[in-house]
């Protein structure tokens, strides 16, 4: 892992090219699969740009934040928004958000990346049973 870092480090050019790489896949994968960004985004932060696990969890929150309002808008606009449930789920998300934020500067940082992968697999497994 400290090669990476140092090869970036070293590689500026290269860096920015994984920083807008990864910020492309995030967006499409938040935009086609209406979220999930973040799952692409906080391992291309830390194992390709050698972002520490915090900084890389908030600045996928803040960068996929402009990006899920800017897909909100175009799936109500199509009619893909359902509102008898769907301002609920929301209400719940900004909840979870807020209390997902206030925990990230108290989680110990291995804790936080063992069950941020351990979340990842499980979804990946869960996907490819069926």
């Amino acid at each position: 892992m400290d090669r990476i870092r140092t090869f970036f480090s070293s590689h500026k050019k290269t860096a920015v090219f994984a920083a807008v790489a990864s910020a492309l896949l995030t967006g499409t994968a938040n935009g086609l699969f209406g979220g999930g960004g973040g799952m692409l985004a906080v391992p291309a932060y830390t194992v390709l740009l050698g972002v520490d696990e915090r900084r890389a969890h908030a600045t996928a929150v803040a960068a996929i934040l402009p990006l899920s309002t800017i897909s909100a808008a175009i799936y109500i606009a199509n009619g893909n928004f359902d509102p008898s449930f769907g301002y609920f789920v929301s209400g719940g998300v900004i909840i979870g958000g807020i209390a997902g934020s206030l925990l990230l500067k108290k989680i110990n940082t291995k804790l936080l990346e063992f069950v941020f992968y351990g979340v990842m697999l499980a979804a990946g497994i869960r996907m490819l049973v069926g």
